[in-house]
């Protein structure tokens, strides 16, 4: 079965607590693709609704998968080939059902802890029967009201310490090794 994975700059939180939108960063395209492509995660979507974010990752995803970047950097053209941009969530998933004519269970992402979170040999065993996409969030977090939607919530990475605020892109990395490294 397949893994895909979704980058959410809504709906999440900022650091005051609020609903928002988060800015796009670049750098989350390029190092999450790169990680996507490594792991063999099927497809990346972007999932942006500020216009001209979307448009700017458009932009970029259309010069690397089609233009002149292709040409002059091929590795990068690989990974970015795995990535979409779009307004919403929703369109995500409706465009793997249009694409690949399956429906993923939704797998969400936290760096806190939920009760009734399932372990990372739970997802490794769910994708041998399964197509999943996981969902990264990006400022504070995926809301309370996305992951309570979800099919199913990860617990979060833990180290030896009490600081637990990695970036999206190192957690998106962690997580496609330990779902699907060797």
């Amino acid at each position: 079965m397949a893994l895909y994975a979704a980058l959410l700059h809504y709906p999440v939180y900022n650091k005051s607590g609020k609903v928002v939108a988060t800015s796009l960063t670049t750098l989350d395209i390029h190092d999450i693709a790169r990680a996507a492509r490594t792991y063999g995660v099927k497809r990346y979507f972007i999932v942006q609704p500020i216009e001209n974010h979307l448009w700017l990752a458009r932009k970029l995803l259309s010069f690397w998968q089609g233009g002149h970047g292709r040409e002059y950097n091929p590795k990068r053209w690989e990974a970015l080939k795995l990535v979409e941009a779009v307004p919403y969530f929703e369109d995500a998933l409706k465009r793997i059902e249009e694409l690949d004519g399956v429906k993923p269970k939704v797998v969400v992402t936290s760096a806190k802890r939920y009760p009734g979170a399932v372990s990372y040999d739970f997802l490794r065993d769910r994708l041998k029967t399964e197509d999943l996409i996981i969902c990264f969030g990006t400022g504070w977090g995926l809301t309370e009201e996305f992951i309570k939607q979800a099919d199913y919530i990860l617990e979060p990475i833990e180290g030896p310490t009490d600081y637990n605020h990695l970036s999206v892109r190192s957690a998106a990395s962690i997580i496609f090794d330990r779902l699907l490294g060797r």
